[in-house]
């Protein structure tokens, strides 16, 4: 779109801003070359990573039975190992509770010092699985399995736990431990009990402290202030209960040659090697997505937004899998845990405002002074309330939010059963039995093929609801054996795939149905005829096609038949004679009228009562109703150049935006309003490009009305939009973003709009549609605080 637009001297500023957004701060980039751009910044995120980490990895270390050196010495390697070398710079690896069933199992059967070397070896096979480059197969995995595999490690690790925050000792099995409770009940040791309970109150009680004294509260980490307490406590009243014992590090135990059956010897490095690699490379996929949504971190130095280029990379699962390896290898070798990417502490890391691997590496290091520095602070600490804060850790990943999801995408199924297999056999037995029934729930759902037939005025009509896979050719095969020789036959196929053999059996039956004189004609869904092979049918956009200026070798002719360029007596009308238009009605009357009849004859008789007003750009490429899946009187839609709101008394030749949004807010009662830019915006290039002195034209005089986004974009003092987690791509798009927020403001100096806003009864919505994306992002709310919403939503951060 080229335009002409209000000629003004002061907007040169706007054409070549003089700090785009998002620059890197002057002088920055050398300024604290060897100790990153914001030191200050992972310097902070490590410490908070460091007060979750220890009693963590003193409690995982419990749980398993190893020493309790093992889980300070996993979560050092952890940080500077994996942190080091890993590809998802701010994933925090330590001991994890996802291994800890599986530790503690093979403690139990080879012993301490051979476990260190099955983590050895586990690290090794994780590197040779990055070398061969197959990181990204584990996400293959279905999240009902994974989601499966960790609610039932925890409910064993509850379960476990249990015991000793009751007063006594775990058995060797979720199984045991569970027909062992009511004795355990019956002997109860109050003190730890009383212990464990006051870790439990105040690990869930402390991030829910209102007021400006829990705001200072919690920067102290839950964990961290749980175990404090009850150490404390426990230290002040004098209590006897077991507590920490860090023996000396001159007798800490170191790995020898494995010693057991070779085959369970293997089987125990390759679980290790799978539950730890999958968990790390889903735990990576996670903090990526929580990086590339947080807002741009701003620099403690400086108080301005870091430089893209300073910010962390996207994540290299390869690379993080060679990290994970070589961090295991260092774990085994100097008798630590075996290590895995950390779900919580990493989410704690960036939520710190971490903004490079250096805060994960220096949170090892900061574990690493404890565990030599600390020790007798580390012996008060109760055995109890280490159990307590483990118990809690395993209930917490039986996830409600999990549950929600499997439920949605019907994988209730896998999910139980996995779990259960978890809890009674194992960790591998439990993920091998929930892959078996995830392949037989997906088998049952290719099979589950509906085919019906039936004769309709003469015509037979076969009908296959689902996937047309080998498993229902029997089926089909049958039904169409049912049709007469020499009869009218229409095949509607309602499913989104057919594989080989039902196309042989269906196409060989069409060929042998006609060859005997019959007629055959295939249909989608909503009886569209599906082309045959070759053909170029455009059935994906069919609606649209004959608008198209490129589709003009094959279109509609107005009496509905095919048009070619081989057939000159059914070309289309030439322009002149509205060609396309007459073609579009056509196609409308035949295809969509019957569908949609009924209801605007409803609508004819009831009079619209439309939901919102959705006000957007004149943009050709923006269908309204495709994007909002609306219909026939959802909608209540003004479409101008720019989707500008003029304010109340602007100087303008038109009122019709201020008399629709007063029609629509005081006469249809609409109960929201929707502003929806887009990008590639000819008006928002058109107000960027202007050059000065260029005469007034109709629409430079309504263009003026999108100067004040120009305004907001250019100061200081406002808020950059940002879409998904990432900086506009260029100042155009940022403009096309800051403009859906400015008009939302002119919307709320309308009286009527003001009026229904303070009444409660009027919401305001911001929307973004990129448009070779084919992705909408909402803006929640209307201010300038963007939140993600699936798929992806606009962000805001400080200018």
């Amino acid at each position: 779109m080229s335009a002409c637009v209000p000629t003004r001297t002061d907007r040169s500023s706007h054409t070549t801003p003089s700090r785009r957004p998002h620059a890197p701060p002057p002088g920055g980039g050398r300024r604290f070359g060897l100790l990153g751009p914001d030191p200050g910044a992972d310097l902070s995120a490590s410490i908070a990573v460091f007060l979750i980490a220890l009693p963590l990895s003193l409690g995982i270390a419990l749980a398993t039975g190893a020493p309790l050196q093992a889980g300070l010495v996993a979560a050092a390697v952890g940080g500077l190992v994996a942190g080091r070398l890993g590809g998802a710079p701010l994933q925090v690896s330590g001991p994890a509770a996802g291994l800890t069933v599986v530790t503690a199992e093979l403690i139990q059967r080879y012993g301490w010092r051979t476990t260190c070397a099955i983590t050895v070896l586990a690290g090794v096979a994780q590197l040779g699985l990055a070398l061969l480059r197959t990181a990204r197969s584990a996400l293959m995995v279905s999240p009902a399995i994974v989601h499966g595999m960790l609610a039932g490690i925890g409910v064993t690790i509850a379960l476990a736990q249990l015991h000793i925050v009751l007063g006594g000792t775990p058995q060797s099995s979720a199984v045991d431990n569970l027909l062992g409770l009511p004795a355990q009940l019956t002997h109860l040791h109050p003190v730890a009990l009383g212990v464990s309970a006051l870790t439990v109150v105040v690990l869930l009680s402390w991030p829910r402290i209102p007021g400006r004294t829990g705001r200072c509260l919690r920067k102290v980490p839950a964990a961290l202030a749980a175990v404090g307490t009850a150490t404390a406590v426990a230290a002040l009243a004098g209590l006897s209960l077991p507590r920490v014992d860090l023996p000396s590090w001159r007798s800490h135990a170191l790995p020898e040659m494995p010693q057991g059956a070779v085959l369970g010897i293997l089987a125990a490095v390759l679980t290790i090697t799978l539950v730890g690699s999958v968990e790390s490379l889903l735990s990576a996929v996670a903090t990526d997505k929580l990086v590339a949504a947080r807002q741009a971190p701003v620099s403690s130095v400086t108080g301005t937004p870091v430089s893209p280029a300073a910010r962390p990379p996207r994540i290299d699962l390869d690379r993080e899998l060679r990290g994970q390896g070589a961090a295991n290898i260092v774990s085994g070798a100097l008798g630590g845990l075996p290590i895995t990417g950390v779900a919580v502490r990493s989410v704690a890391n960036v939520s710190a405002g971490a903004i490079s691997r250096r805060s994960t590496m220096l949170h090892g290091v900061w574990v690493l002074l404890a565990a030599g520095l600390l020790v007798p602070v580390l012996d008060l600490i109760p055995l109890a309330a280490l159990a307590a804060l483990v118990m809690v850790v395993g209930v917490q990943m039986v996830n409600i939010t999990h549950m929600r999801s499997v439920t949605r995408h019907r994988e209730v199924l896998v999910y139980a059963a996995t779990g259960v297999a978890v809890v009674l056999a194992g960790v591998l037995e439990g993920v091998a039995v929930g892959i078996a029934v995830a392949v037989a729930v997906a088998l049952h759902r290719l099979a589950r093929t509906r085919i019906t037939s039936e004769v309709r005025d003469g015509v037979h009509r076969i009908r296959a609801r689902g996937q047309l896979t080998f498993l229902a050719v029997p089926r089909l095969s049958r039904a169409l054996n049912l049709v007469p020789q020499g009869a009218d036959a229409i095949v509607e196929l309602d499913g989104s795939f057919m594989d080989h053999a039902a196309y042989e059996t269906l196409q060989g039956w069409q060929d042998a149905h006609i060859a005997q004189g019959g007629a055959v004609e295939v249909t989608g869904r909503a009886g569209t005829r599906i082309a045959e092979p070759g053909q170029d049918a455009h059935t994906c956009c069919r609606p649209w096609t004959p608008w198209r200026n490129h589709c003009d070798h094959k279109t509609v002719a107005p009496t509905g038949q095919a048009a070619t360029s081989a057939n000159p007596a059914s070309r289309p009308a030439s322009p002149k004679q509205g060609g396309q238009l007459v073609s579009g009605i056509s196609a409308f009357q035949r295809d969509t009228a019957p569908l949609v009849r009924n209801e605007l004859a409803r609508l004819a008789r009831e009079g619209q009562r439309p939901s919102q007003l959705f006000l957007t750009c004149a943009d050709s490429r923006l269908v309204t109703s495709m994007i909002t899946s609306s219909g026939p009187g959802d909608l209540f839609t003004v479409r101008n150049v720019g989707n500008l709101v003029p304010l109340p008394g602007a100087e303008s030749t038109d009122d019709s935006v201020a008399a629709a949004i007063e029609y629509a807010v005081d006469v249809l009662k609409v109960s929201s309003i929707t502003v929806c830019g887009h990008s590639g915006c000819g008006a928002m290039q058109a107000l960027l490009n202007a050059p000065p002195g260029m005469p007034e034209t109709p629409l430079s005089r309504w263009l003026r009305h999108g100067l004040p986004s120009l305004d907001r974009m250019a100061s200081r003092h406002g808020s950059w939009a940002r879409i998904s987690g990432r900086a506009a791509a260029d100042a155009v798009e940022q403009l096309c973003l800051t403009n859906v927020v400015q008009q939302l403001e002119h919307l709320r100096a309308h009286e009527s709009v003001a009026r229904r806003l303070a009444e409660g009864t009027l919401e305001l919505h911001g929307m973004y549609f990129h448009v070779g994306e084919a992705q909408a992002y909402l803006l929640a709310d209307g201010e300038a605080v963007f939140n993600s919403v699936a798929p992806a939503a606009l962000a805001v951060t400080p200018a």
